[in-house]
């Protein structure tokens, strides 16, 4: 037998998605987990069906803050996922009342406001390199070749907006708002917000008006600027939603959906040009995959490629 790898409960009961079901006893169920999945302490890890994993922010009496060990368990997390041959889609979501509040003040005040060195040069070097690891806890993210669904209820401040812009797909309630909170606190975002927001609003002046003000966004205008692509009634309703848009990722090919991901990520970075020279030589090895017969044979057949068995990547 396999062993598990750690950190991951498997279901008793694997839950296929059919076309169109929104598998709400699932959605449900992924909304009320037990609490925190060993080893990790602020992560709560499942697995709905056997090819999604469930990621969820689990520090719901501190309003998922985050605390100097979910920067840590975050990148543990999604470097695992990455290699993981059996996750093909990732849905992350907060447990409690609201998805996040941001970074957790009191817990990482050490870190940040009593660096240590011996002058003003040694200073600067440490704070540096832990505000490097701090990006890299949603990086990481962005880095899994395993496409990202976020699901957003209540706020979501602060750091909270660096990690969804670091997602690939976004979804909120209706209840939802958004606050890029950091001047409010003195200081400049820095893990991704100023860096990602703007290529996922593509309004300038919004994002300078976020940023520049701390005001908050409601799931309307997020709506209508691009921030998130879906708005739901309620966090049941949008869970569902993204378990659904999930297995519909995770019944393609993965080397389609992967490829896809790694391209769409590049091209927002570089020039057109570039884009199209790195698909090109993605391709000339990406096309020599048996996954692309199998999905011309489902289309000939006039059915879903969900109908056919991809292997493992």
């Amino acid at each position: 037998n396999k062993p598990r790898r750690s950190g991951f409960i498997q279901l008793r009961k694997v839950i296929r998605l059919l076309p169109g079901e929104l598998s709400q006893t699932v959605a449900r169920a992924m909304s009320s987990s037990g609490g925190a999945t060993p080893p990790y302490t602020t992560l709560a890890i499942s697995r709905p069906t056997e090819s999604i994993t469930h990621v969820e922010l689990h520090r719901p009496e501190k309003r998922n803050a985050m605390n100097s060990a979910f920067w840590s368990e975050m990148v543990t997390c999604f470097n695992e996922l990455s290699e993981d041959p059996e996750c093909r889609a990732v849905v992350v979501s907060g447990a409690g009342k609201l998805f996040t509040a941001g970074i957790d003040l009191m817990d990482m005040m050490n870190n940040v406001l009593q660096p240590e060195g011996d002058d003003t040069a040694r200073i600067s070097w440490g704070l540096k390199k832990k505000i490097r690891k701090f990006q890299e806890t949603f990086s990481v993210i962005e880095k899994c070749p395993k496409p990202v669904v976020v699901a957003i209820h209540g706020a979501c401040v602060g750091a909270g907006v660096d990690m969804i812009t670091a997602c690939d797909i976004r979804l909120c309630t209706q209840d939802a708002w958004f606050q890029v909170k950091e001047v409010d606190i003195g200081l400049a975002a820095d893990v991704g917000t100023l860096q990602r927001l703007p290529k996922v609003i593509g309004s300038q002046s919004l994002v300078n008006e976020l940023a520049l003000t701390a005001r908050k966004m409601y799931a309307d205008e997020a709506k209508s600027s691009g921030l998130v692509s879906r708005v739901f009634a309620d966090k049941e309703a949008m869970m569902a939603g993204a378990l659904e848009i999930a297995g519909e990722i995770a019944g393609r090919s993965p080397v389609a959906v992967q490829g896809t991901k790694i391209n769409l990520i590049y091209a927002r970075n570089h020039s057109v040009a570039d884009g199209l020279d790195y698909i090109a030589t993605w391709n000339m090895s990406m096309l020599q995959t048996e996954d692309l017969m199998k999905s011309a044979q489902a289309a000939l057949e006039k059915k879903s490629p969900k109908t056919k068995t991809y292997s493992k990547l």
